[in-house]
Order: C-alpha cells, then structure tokens, then sequence
C-alpha cells in the first residue's frame, strides 16, 4: 500500500515567503523576484489559504512573521540551502567530489587520520572534510555523506559494516590494584563507561558472573580518551581499548587487576565495534562509493604506530 504523500504548496508561494522572510519586506522581495508588491501579496496570500494558518502580520508597509511562520522560514531556508547544495554538487566539479565525513574522535586520531595520505593517493580528485562528533549525525541535518562510528552495530535503517570490534580491557590506577581481587570486587569501585552505552558495564559483569544490582557508583564520560585519562587519575575502574591498554599496562600508568585477558572470551555481539554507517542512497555518489570501498578493504586492526 502506498503511502499518501504531502502535497506542496505552489513553488513560486514558496519562493515569495523565502523573499519575505529573509528581507521583512514585501517590497524588498518584490523586487528580489523581479515581480510587483502585488504578486507577491498575492502569492503569500495562496501560501497562507493552502496552509490554512497565517504565515504573517501586516503593520503599514511591514510584515511580522508569525510564530508558525518563523518555524516555516526555518526548514525553507534549510530547503534551500539543501537545493542549492545539489545544484552545486552537480554542476561543478569540486563540489561533485566532496565527501562529507563524520568519524568517531577516536577512531579518527588512533585509525584514520594517519591513513588518509593513502586515501588521497588512491583518489586524488577527491575533497575530503572531516568532522569528529560522538553521536551518530542526522545526515541530512548535519549534511553528512559517510559517518564511522562507535557502537553495535544497531543504526537503524542505515546502511552499516563492521570495520573493527573495539575489545576492551578492566584497567584502573596502580593505587587501586590491591583493592580489586576478584569480579566481585568491582562492584564496591566507581565504574567508569562511556556516555553512548550505560549497557558494557552490565554486559560484562553479568559475563564474569556478578549481580549488576551490586554495583556502587558509575561514571560516563563523552569520550575514550577521557576515561583513559580519569582511569590513569584514579577516579575509578575503566574500559580501556585494548590497544590502549596494553601500551598503558607496560608503561607502569595502569594495571589490569583481573588480567589482560579476562574478556577475551565475550560473546561477539556484546562486543562493540566501529562501523563505516550512511543511508544506503548516499553510495550512487561515485566519490563515496570509492571511499567506501577503500575503508572496507583495510585491515584496520594493523594501527600504525
């Protein structure tokens, strides 16, 4: 069964509402349009009885938006703006080559960045812009072509492949060790977890055999590289990424007190991962297509130093 979709107003209403909301004028819009005030009026006027709701308030030679014409003016703009960025991106060169990126801040300073010389040898008419937001963007809000992001795999409707599991190790400051001898003892300490997920911690203590009711206090914070440093200042017991972890352990600045190996034996979809994440149209583009499929054919577990 199809859909009912909803039918737009008359592009030129449109047209002259953008006028308007942008100048505050009818004149002003008119004369953007090349048009007289009064098929403007005109148009705002079909504009508003299409709506059924008034889009302004006349005073003289003025008009005031409305409160339902400000939030109008908002996603026109948007539209807009979304319209010309397809012109754009169409019609000339080097905006058909840009790829709009969102990676994970860990991912993107641990993985990627110094791995992206290669990319740009390997497609080397592309523009790449690179932005580091932790939450999975809106693409279309936030004009995202491809995303990496943290988590388990569960994007929704977007399309997603795993490019690495993020194993984690139970770390904590030296001073703390002694205080940690069994699973158990977790639960009298502040656990540390990051904000996208309040589940790991869970996950793993239900694993290793202890009530999660037990547990004393937790911590979140926005980013590993945050709780790798509060694990470091003893404010509690982190889940430090392996890779991490071990370089940590060896430098003296953290301790594994239950051992390095402790989750190695976790069930796989309770291990979370960083996955290349895009609604699946955004792959006809041929210069996300590319770069899909260079982030796919590496091996991302070999990190360079």
């Amino acid at each position: 069964m199809t859909k009912n979709r909803l039918r737009l107003p008359p592009l030129n209403a449109i047209k002259a509402f953008h006028a308007i909301s942008r100048h505050g004028s009818i004149r002003a819009a008119a004369d953007e349009l090349l048009v007289t005030p009064q098929a403007v009026s005109q148009q705002i006027k079909l504009l508003e009885d299409t709506l059924q709701v008034a889009l302004f308030e006349r005073r003289g030679r003025s008009v005031e938006p409305t409160e339902a014409g400000l939030l109008l003016a908002r996603y026109v703009e948007a539209g807009f703006e979304e319209l010309a960025e397809g012109v754009r991106r169409v019609t000339q060169v080097k905006y058909q080559n840009r790829i709009t990126l969102n990676v994970s801040p860990y991912f993107a300073t641990r993985y990627l960045l110094p791995q992206l010389e290669d990319f740009r040898e390997n497609l080397p008419g592309s523009d790449l812009r690179l932005t580091t937001m932790v939450e999975t963007p809106d693409f279309k809000r936030d004009d995202i072509d491809v995303a990496v992001q943290w988590g388990y795999g569960d994007f929704g409707d977007l399309d997603s492949s795993l490019l690495l599991h993020d194993h984690k190790m139970i770390c904590c400051a030296p001073e703390l060790a002694d205080q940690i001898k069994t699973p158990a003892d977790l639960c009298a300490q502040r656990l540390l977890h990051p904000v996208l997920t309040n589940t790991l911690w869970q996950d793993i203590l239900a694993f290793l055999g202890v009530e999660v009711a037990d547990i004393s206090s937790e911590l979140a914070f926005h980013d590993a590289a945050t709780m790798r440093r509060a694990t470091m200042s003893a404010l509690g017991v982190g889940l430090i990424s392996r890779v991490d972890a071990m370089q940590d352990v060896q430098a003296g600045n953290l301790v594994a007190p239950l051992g390095e190996d402790l989750l190695s034996l976790m069930p796989e979809d309770q291990i979370p991962g960083f996955y290349l994440v895009l609604p699946r149209a955004h792959r006809r583009a041929e210069g996300i297509r590319q770069f899909c499929a260079w982030v796919c054919a590496r091996d991302w577990s070999q990190r360079p130093d």
